[in-house]
């Protein structure tokens, strides 16, 4: 099933990220990619801090990032805030073992452009990338109903919506709020300015829509009861 008004990208697929770190499966996605995307170069990253690197270096960007939600330095929606934070041009497709319908919705919500089970058919991959190369967002048709239900979305999804606004640098702020640090143990632990925290501080407050660091600590809180958002902010 696919959604037309939710994702920018739009173009032909040259090149891929797959960010997954099972050897066997990211050589097999490559195949399956080249077969039916006709997708020609393939690069591979077996973790978060590797695709980043990959993403923020001086070399060719990939045209498309294939990404597992479970890696070994992440866990949930950290990997894919994290990638939409570093390169919100690209479009990420997540690929993954667990299939359930809130977590399609929440890989959704926080900004991916598709979500394929990872135990699906070529064709299934086929139509995915198909979509999404004309812009469109692709999730599976078992899943659409679910993902279509009613017109509002619930709490935990809209604290979704609203942190997968944030940048990398601000959702690293937001964190350090969550565990409670000042303003001042902040710029100390990411060396930069006070003043630089403040500005953040207050980016943060407006992307998310709340009036004080509380009602930001809390909505962080409401986002993680889907279980799917970073395993560092679960246990706050």
């Amino acid at each position: 099933m696919t959604h037309s008004a939710t994702a920018p990208h739009r173009g032909d697929f040259r090149s891929a990220l797959i960010v997954d770190d099972h050897p066997l499966f990211c050589d097999a996605l490559g195949m399956t990619l080249q077969a039916v995307a006709g997708i020609g170069e393939i690069a591979q990253a077996d973790r978060l801090s590797v695709a980043l690197e990959r993403i923020e270096g001086q070399g060719p960007r990939p045209d498309v990032i294939v990404l597992d939600l479970n890696l070994p330095d992440v866990n949930g929606l950290e990997g894919l805030m994290s990638l939409r934070a570093a390169a919100p041009d690209l479009p990420i497709v997540v690929v993954s073992s667990v299939d359930e319908p809130r977590v399609i919705r929440a890989a959704i919500l926080a900004g991916a452009a598709g979500f394929v089970p990872k135990h699906s058919k070529r064709e299934l991959f086929r139509a995915a990338f198909a979509a999404i190369a004309r812009g469109e967002t692709f999730v599976p048709e078992s899943s659409g109903e679910t993902l279509a239900e009613g017109n509002g979305m619930t709490p935990q999804d809209e604290a979704i919506r609203r942190l997968s606004a944030l940048t990398r640098q601000q959702a690293n702020i937001l964190e350090q709020i969550c565990a409670g640090k000042m303003n001042k143990q902040i710029a100390y632990d990411l060396s930069i300015a006070e003043t630089t925290v403040k500005a953040h501080v207050t980016a943060i407050m407006r992307k998310l829509g709340v009036y004080s660091r509380t009602q930001a600590v809390l909505l962080a809180r409401e986002a993680q009861t889907t279980g799917a958002l970073p395993g560092s902010w679960q246990s706050r």
